[in-house]
């Protein structure tokens, strides 16, 4: 008996101890459940909710508009109304069914705060029964969008084809570096351009075109110091470059005191950049033209914290550096105001070619006959003019050089050639025998390279009555020399019947040994080689050699 008391006993105790320990687990999950941070909610097949946790009411009362949360499905119908079709096409016996389903809640109206994103996992427990996972997504969400502004944000301060900073970039770090106080503020900027890029798009290729702008972006990082880029930068110091657009560049240089300490930079990057590109098996020789502003040229520009300003000056100076023999120029005020000076010489220039204020002088061209007389009915050469109504007369060397770059020189030249070739018929009807032989008119290098001037300038003669034969077109001799297209043009004019002739002989780049490659009928001795014929012997032999291979 005693041992069958102790065997009741024992298990008497087990018992115990086994429904003490149930009470201690279920306890133990009814208080995790109760204190988890997310929500759990079970539910039925069509989203009656049978138990949910205090965090599942939390998220979703806010939801519920008349505080009933009988049916998790009626209450987020409204929001998310997939979540029962979902269900509805669920065919599995168990499973999920969607997972962090995320939901915009959008920003309460009544002002009481409340999840902006609701994240929900629905699983399918038996065929009858669901389980529900709700969570407030809202600072997952926000950090998403954090990360994807900053990449947007990045991205848009980036060239996507260098990967070098954008324009923006560069607007955002002059204006930080103009807004500083002190000697940490000091900096410089350069403005680079490729000088005759668009030759290398059209003989090779974009493709090409866009190797030579990477290469170059290399080359541009490996010649500054610090490292681009570099956390400096962002706070005066150190060197930034960028692309702003096409074959344009610029280099920010911070903690610059001297215009000379730019100037070395500019050194640098000539050195480097002038060096062959090897693109697809062709050598590249790229140079550029840069311009230079320094923190004092930037004060005194008169508008200081404007980025745009001191680009625009910067880009003034890299023109001017284009159009000269030396690769840098350091921007000075005077060029913004001669800048600003052909700007209005551009709109003034439009209105004279609509109004009529231009018209052509004629100078005369004479000829030395062998008995010694002096023939006055040699020719004569057109000169435009300018009759402006403020300024009065403007010569040519104030505004042809304008109508190259805004592309008025086709019209201009047009209005000469037409004008002096409808003057020139006149003179024959009127003058006779005394009239002159020949009309010659002076072409641009913006002439030369607009498709189709030949077949203009036919057009011309057929509407004026002008003989092909009378007409001489004149090209200075470095224009006639250096471009194959320009030399391609002369052959389509000289096919006309036209004259052509090589002007300021002596001052180019050609040779005398060329010089018959050339489809001219004249050639003009410069004047500095004849101005000096009377003192200087090595001018006079310049003269009789050039004389000699010209005939």
């Amino acid at each position: 008996m005693a041992l069958n008391d102790n065997v009741s006993d024992n298990i008497s105790d087990n018992v115990g101890d086994s429904v003490s320990d149930h009470a201690a687990a279920n306890e133990a999950l009814i208080q995790f459940l109760y204190r988890a941070p997310i929500g759990l909610v079970q539910i039925t097949l069509d989203g009656t909710i049978e138990m949910l946790n205090p965090m599942s009411s939390s998220l979703l009362m806010p939801l519920a508009m008349d505080g009933n949360m009988d049916n998790l499905f009626a209450v987020l119908d409204p929001i998310a109304p997939e979540l029962r079709q979902m269900t509805t096409l669920f065919d599995n016996a168990t499973g999920v069914i969607c997972e962090s389903f995320r939901i915009d809640l959008g920003v309460a109206d009544d002002g009481h705060p409340r999840p902006q994103y609701l994240a929900i996992s629905l699983l399918k427990l038996e065929a009858d029964k669901l389980m529900a996972v709700l969570a407030d997504a809202t600072a997952e969400a926000q950090r998403e969008q954090a990360t994807i502004a900053r990449r947007l944000n990045s991205a848009a301060r980036t060239d996507p084809l260098t990967q070098m900073p954008n324009r923006r970039a560069v607007q955002e770090q002059i204006g930080l570096m103009m807004n500083q106080q002190g000697g940490h503020g000091d900096f410089a900027v350069l403005f680079l351009n490729f000088d005759r890029f668009k030759h290398i798009n059209d003989s090779l290729g974009t493709a090409a075109g866009d190797q030579v702008l990477i290469a170059m972006a290399g080359r541009m990082r490996a010649a500054l110091r610090p490292a681009v880029d570099s956390a400096r930068a962002m706070h005066g110091g150190g060197q930034m470059a960028a692309r702003i657009g096409g074959d344009e560049f610029v280099v920010v240089l911070g903690g610059v005191r001297r215009a000379a300490d730019a100037v070395s930079v500019a050194n640098r990057l000539l050195e480097n950049i002038s060096k062959p590109f090897v693109i697809d098996g062709h050598d590249i020789i790229c140079k550029v033209s840069i311009g230079i502003v320094t923190l004092a040229g930037a004060m005194d520009a008169g508008t200081p914290g404007e980025a745009d300003t001191v680009l625009r000056d910067a880009s003034i100076a890299m023109a001017l550096a284009k159009s000269g023999a030396r690769g840098y120029v350091v921007f000075e005020q005077s060029m913004r105001e001669r800048a600003v000076r052909r700007g209005d010489i551009e709109g003034d220039l439009r209105r004279a070619l609509h109004d009529g204020q231009l018209f052509v002088l004629y100078q005369p061209v004479v000829g030395l006959l062998p008995d010694g007389r002096i023939d006055c009915s040699t020719g004569v050469e057109a000169l435009v003019r300018w009759q402006h109504p403020q300024r009065g007369v403007v010569p040519p060397l104030e505004f042809i050089e304008v109508a190259e770059e805004c592309g008025l020189i086709g019209a201009l030249g047009d209005f000469v050639l037409e004008r002096a070739c409808s003057d020139f018929v006149a003179w024959q009807s009127t003058l006779g025998g005394t009239a002159p032989r020949l009309l010659a008119v002076n072409l641009s290098r913006a002439q030369l390279a607009q498709t189709g001037f030949a077949a203009r300038v036919a057009e011309i003669l057929q509407a004026t009555g002008m003989p092909p034969r009378q007409l001489q077109l004149e090209v200075t001799e470095s224009l006639a020399a250096q471009d194959d297209q320009v030399q391609k043009r002369l052959h389509e004019l000289k096919a006309l019947g036209i004259k052509l002739a090589l002007d300021d002989f002596g001052t180019g780049y050609s040779s005398l040994a060329s010089l018959h490659l050339l489809p001219v009928d004249t050639v003009k001795i410069d004047r500095s080689f004849v101005s000096q014929s009377d003192t200087s012997a090595h001018h006079r032999v310049l003269i009789e050699a050039t004389v000699k291979v010209a005939r």
